[in-house]
């Protein structure tokens, strides 16, 4: 059997996921190059895909690496088989020059086991409970819902999306994936427009008899009352929960985690867009040794040293670094299909 249908076979095993997403999955996300795996003989025993994810981070694009389908057969679990794989991963996330590695724990108590391969809990959200307008908005605003990838709509959200100051991004390939999993699960597309120019789009997923605003994004409030007087009339719901970016003021949820892949590089970016931050660091990574050593942050620059220079030193794990360099600038994620 060759590895993808193992891969597949193996994940019908280890997830609750319905037969068309499993096949939508492994046709669109699944390629040879982003699979790692661990096998038994000639047997897959443990898996996960490095799915590539443009991130905002300290006005520049870097590249992340999104864990996706982490799984091992019940038989082989608990014998390291997935720190081995994080392990592979992350040196091979290294060579292909991802900064941050990310992910969405499947189960709660996964926070704690990915802690331990270095990842740190940064990515979190706010939610707001809507009350859909019922008076008709604005007749120059159209509503439309859109069953599949138009470029000119991925055009409006990615410059949207690329507005936030730390966000992940997709690309015109996984908006794809996200337009054939709406139609999977039920989900909507809504487009607002104003003399055939796109000035709003909403995203909306049906989640235990609920229906959850993934995104929402409007050039003002005329066009995103418009967007939510459209989703009342298409779904007949008068409330809704709406998912939004983390707010200081709003009570904030857990979502994902993330964890720094090259130390050095990462924070030559962070120094530069934050020189007054000054530190000298001693960091420890017990799944990159390359990331060890002591770091000197000063004026805009990062400087790196394998022995110990003279002053004071912070020790830190590599989770508590990236929870250092993240958490402060409120990292969000959106449309994982998680």
């Amino acid at each position: 059997m060759r590895i993808k249908e193992q891969v597949k076979a193996l994940w019908r095993i280890c997830f609750d996921d319905s037969e068309e997403f499993i096949e939508m999955y492994f046709k669109l996300r699944y390629k040879t190059e982003v699979n790692v795996t661990i096998q038994s003989g000639d047997e897959v025993i443990s898996a996960l895909q490095m799915l590539p994810y443009p991130m905002t981070f300290c006005r520049e694009s870097v590249q992340t690496s999104y864990i996706s389908g982490a799984c091992t057969h019940p038989d082989f679990r608990n014998k390291g088989a997935m720190r081995e794989l994080l392990s592979q991963s992350f040196a091979r996330m290294l060579r292909n020059g991802v900064h941050f590695s990310a992910l969405i724990p499947a189960e709660p108590w996964l926070f704690d086991y990915y802690a331990r391969m270095g990842y740190a809990s940064v990515f979190k959200y706010s939610t707001k409970e809507l009350v859909l307008p019922e008076f008709i908005p604005s007749k120059e605003i159209v509503v439309s819902v859109v069953p599949e990838f138009q470029k000119e709509v991925y055009s409006y959200l990615n410059r949207k999306l690329s507005e936030r100051a730390c966000c992940i991004q997709h690309t015109p390939e996984d908006f794809q994936v996200i337009m054939t999993d709406l139609a999977i699960s039920g989900g909507y597309l809504f487009v607002a427009s104003q003399v055939n120019e796109i000035k709003g789009i909403t995203i909306i997923y049906k989640r235990d008899k609920q229906i959850i605003i993934n995104e929402l994004c409007a050039d003002d409030k005329d066009v995103e009352y418009g967007l939510l007087y459209a989703i009342r009339q298409q779904t007949g719901c008068k409330r809704m929960i709406q998912l939004l970016p983390p707010e200081d003021e709003q009570p904030q949820h857990p979502l994902g985690m993330a964890r720094i892949i090259n130390v050095k590089e990462v924070l030559q970016i962070y120094a530069a867009a934050f020189p007054e931050d000054e530190m000298q660091l001693e960091l420890s990574d017990k799944q990159l040794s390359v990331n060890n050593g002591f770091y000197y942050l000063c004026k805009g620059k990062c400087m790196y040293s394998a022995e110990r220079l003279p002053g004071a030193h912070i020790q830190m794990n590599i989770s508590e670094l990236t929870n250092r360099i993240l958490q402060p600038l409120n990292p969000y994620m959106s449309l994982m299909l998680n």
